[in-house]
């Protein structure tokens, strides 16, 4: 059962920001919802559902500057948006110092029609399509609600065409999962989510996808300004780094990575790493290996070259994965590319490895890349050959 006013974990939060909140009972309730990354706060969503229409404000501090969006959402008899205004603010609520600073979108029967509001200029665009619906920037998951309503409602919205702040027509929707669970479609970030009988959203999780955020519904209020004006930016949430080794003269074998943050969570064969899922051994874009020279790792030959690198963690061992596709973010995995596997040795850290950390350990013409993350550290050898290309 939901509190009716905000958590005890998100009240501590926005006391120490020195941020006032209220409960409010009303018949349009308030919603509040605190996005974290295990314990660190991403962004904070406020909106009010009422009747036909869905206000609500966000601030984010990641990747870049803090950062505020205002939402303003009008909704037809039939429950579908008609019209929707965005506005893009700095964390002081100033307009963004480039880029658009507003975006107004009206939906029809047959069409949308959105307008993109710079300093200077307006660019508009018309788009044919029926019954859409719309796509808000990533932490905007309060007008999800309507998606709610329709499903429940019986109408199919498993992929429903869907006009977002750029580019042409994309997609949305609800694809039913186990429970009450449903899983968003579409956006940036497809998160897990649930709703009430009422068709409030009561969780977002995104823990089973690359954005790994999470957050859960409190009735109220917050300052967003205030809240922004005590945010820091997170930064690159996972930095980029590189992990080299020399083997003789031009031998040299370099892996590309991002880092992740364990940040209170399970690694392997847990949250971070789940039993049997391919992970890119990383963050962020796949994780590439480039060698001057040719490797052989367990039964795998590898002329120089350039490869992608991933892990599988399961019950009867965990396994490297070479693949030959490059240049791809780290969920474009693709299985009919794999050049080989092999067994990798898991032994415990000397102490827990809060950041991913890639290793190559040089021992003549043989090596050990080693992969330390949590409580553990996965390894593999490999040989050099001594011939240049």
């Amino acid at each position: 059962m939901l509190p009716s006013i905000l958590s005890m974990r998100t009240q501590l939060f926005l006391a120490s920001l020195a941020i006032p909140f209220a409960s409010v009972v009303a018949l349009a309730q308030p919603a509040t919802m605190v996005y974290r990354l295990g314990p660190d706060t991403l962004a904070v969503e406020q909106y009010t559902h009422a009747n036909n229409r869905i206000t609500g404000e966000m601030v984010v501090r990641v990747p870049g500057p803090v950062a505020r969006v205002k939402y303003d959402v009008a909704v037809g008899a039939d429950g579908r948006p008609m019209t929707a205004i965005i506005t893009r603010m700095q964390a002081d609520g100033s307009p963004p110092v480039a880029g658009a600073r507003e975006y107004r979108i009206r939906i029809t029967a047959d069409s949308a029609y959105r307008e993109t509001v710079f300093a200077d200029s307006t660019s508009r665009v018309a788009l044919a399509v029926k019954k859409a619906m719309i796509n808000f920037p990533v932490y905007v998951y309060g007008p999800s609600e309507l998606l709610s309503a329709l499903k429940k409602g019986g109408t199919p919205m498993d992929s429903v065409p869907a006009i977002g702040v750029g580019g042409g027509v994309q997609f949305t929707g609800l694809a039913a999962m186990k429970g009450d669970t449903v899983h968003l479609v579409g956006p940036a970030y497809a998160m897990n989510m649930r709703f009430d009988a009422k068709n409030q959203l009561l969780l977002v999780d995104g823990k089973f996808t690359t954005n790994k955020a999470y957050a859960t519904r409190a009735n109220g209020t917050v300052d967003i300004a205030a809240i922004a004006k005590s945010m820091k930016p997170s930064g690159v949430l996972s930095v980029r780094d590189f992990a080299r080794a020399s083997f003789g003269p031009g031998g040299m074998v370099d892996i590309d990575y991002g880092r992740p943050m364990v940040r209170d969570r399970t690694v392997w064969g847990g949250l971070l790493i789940p039993f049997d899922s391919v992970w890119r051994a990383g963050a962020n874009d796949a994780t590439h290996m480039f060698t001057t020279r040719e490797l052989t790792i367990g039964d795998m030959k590898l002329k120089a070259g350039m490869y992608t690198l991933w892990v599988q963690h399961t019950h009867n061992g965990t396994f490297l994965i070479v693949n030959s596709q490059v240049g791809q973010w780290g969920t474009q995995y693709n299985a009919s590319r794999d050049i080989g596997r092999v067994a990798m040795q898991m032994t415990p850290a000397t102490a827990p490895v809060e950041e991913f950390t890639i290793s190559i350990r040089p021992q003549g013409n043989r090596g050990v890349i080693e992969m330390a993350w949590g409580p553990m550290v996965a390894s593999v050898p490999f040989t050099v050959s001594g011939a240049q290309p």
